[in-house]
């Protein structure tokens, strides 16, 4: 139990968008996980602009459950920044995410803690049976193993939302866009000790699924923000450097073929449009090269390494309950 005034040492964070009909079975559920451990703990809810009665169950089990807390986010802003007012507002030294549609078991959260306590800085449920249908686990697949090539974190399952870390860690991973998808990685990139747990998995009850083919698309946008921050973040002249050495490269092989041509041949060269993209990639290279140097001149006055700033927005949040 958390007494009043104490901070509680768990907290756990779910994100929730028109969840009404799964909110009381997920506050039972919690509830009896928790209390049969031995740490204090405390659940915030974070309404990410639901338009059903959400909010009012949310409000009422809070006021019946001391518990429980809500935090009503103006409008959808997604699962990221949802999680971002969250981390905001939590007190416990360890922090728990978990879905409200009761596909993530909260009985599960005991183990997580129990690798925490053994030494993992961030534990990744990874759910071994999967209870979706085919068309969100294939592309779920291909997501995992192309995150773990790129980033250098190999788990079976990156987006599961049933996951426990240090509190610290998730102050310390940026969080907006679909960042969320990419906390382990961005764990690792920031040298914490991150694990993976197989965790029991269900099928949804009610309501339906916010997710579609397009938040694969913007995932995999974000993967590039990804591979920015976990292998350039501090060294950004070798990314935009190297790609103006490709292009310039490959600018320069084509302007010497087009001059050895004008030189030993009677061809024309001018109206060619191989000319006109040795000279774009020319120019490109200059720009990236002189973009690169930029980003290091920056960095070396602000005294900051942009793969650990979080930027959070000001005005998400606009009301509470407890």
């Amino acid at each position: 139990m958390t007494s009043a005034g104490v901070l509680p040492e768990v907290s756990l964070l779910t994100p929730a968008k028109n969840e009404a009909a799964n909110l009381p079975e997920l506050f039972a559920q919690v509830s009896a996980a928790m209390n049969a451990q031995p740490l204090s703990w405390e659940l915030l809810v974070v309404d990410d602009g639901s338009t059903d009665e959400s909010w009012r169950i949310i409000g009422e089990h809070a006021a019946a459950d001391p518990h429980l807390r809500g935090l009503r986010l103006r409008r959808n802003f997604g699962k990221a920044a949802a999680l971002a007012a969250g981390v905001a507002e939590v007190r416990g030294r360890l922090l728990v995410t978990l879905d409200a549609d009761l596909q993530d078991d909260p009985a599960e959260v005991p183990r997580l803690l129990a690798a925490l306590d053994a030494g993992a800085d961030l534990v990744s449920g990874h759910k071994a049976q999967r209870k979706d249908p085919l068309g969100k686990r294939l592309p779920s697949r291909l997501f995992n193993w192309m995150t773990g090539v790129i980033t250098g974190l190999r788990l079976s399952d990156h987006n599961c939302g049933l996951k426990a870390a240090r509190t610290e860690v998730y102050r310390r991973v940026p969080l907006y866009g679909e960042l969320h998808r990419y906390i382990p990685a961005l764990a690792h990139q920031l040298g914490y000790r991150v694990c993976e747990l197989p965790v029991h998995h269900r099928p949804r009850a009610h309501g339906k699924s916010n997710y579609g083919l397009e938040r694969y698309v913007r995932g995999a946008l974000d993967l590039l923000t990804v591979v920015a921050l976990t292998r350039y973040g501090r060294r950004p002249a070798h990314l935009f450097g190297g790609l103006g050495v490709v292009a310039g490269t490959l600018g320069t092989l084509i302007l010497l073929y087009l001059t050895g041509i004008w030189m030993f041949t009677e061809q024309s060269i001018g109206t060619r449009p191989l000319l006109t993209l040795g000279i774009l990639l020319e120019i490109f290279s200059v720009q990236m090269i002189s973009t690169g140097l930029l980003a290091e001149l920056v960095l070396h006055r602000t005294g900051r390494d942009a793969d650990v700033s979080v930027l959070v927005a000001d005005d998400t949040a606009s009301s509470r309950v407890e």
